[in-house]
């Protein structure tokens, strides 16, 4: 188990048709590469789970999430 360092974005996309800004928080983090997937799966507070994972630039991992209807875009960069 190999434990690198990421800069975590995580974007949460606004429902509402008459508000399109979308709330976005940052952080570090240490995470096994083998384990992006349920870090980013912490944020997937429902009962109607979908999670896409896309390979990026080398490097770079994305996490689509949609909870409940809410998008979610989980970000890992290598730092």
């Amino acid at each position: 188990m190999m434990k690198k360092q990421y800069e975590v974005t995580r974007e949460i996309f606004n429902k509402c048709s008459g508000n399109q800004m979308r709330d976005v928080f940052f952080e570090e983090a240490e995470v096994d590469s083998n384990e992006l997937q349920q870090y980013a799966m912490q944020y997937a507070k429902g009962k109607d789970v979908m999670c896409e994972r896309f390979d990026g630039t080398p490097g770079v991992v994305i996490f689509e999430l949609n909870v409940d209807g809410l998008k979610q875009k989980i970000t890992f960069c290598e730092a």
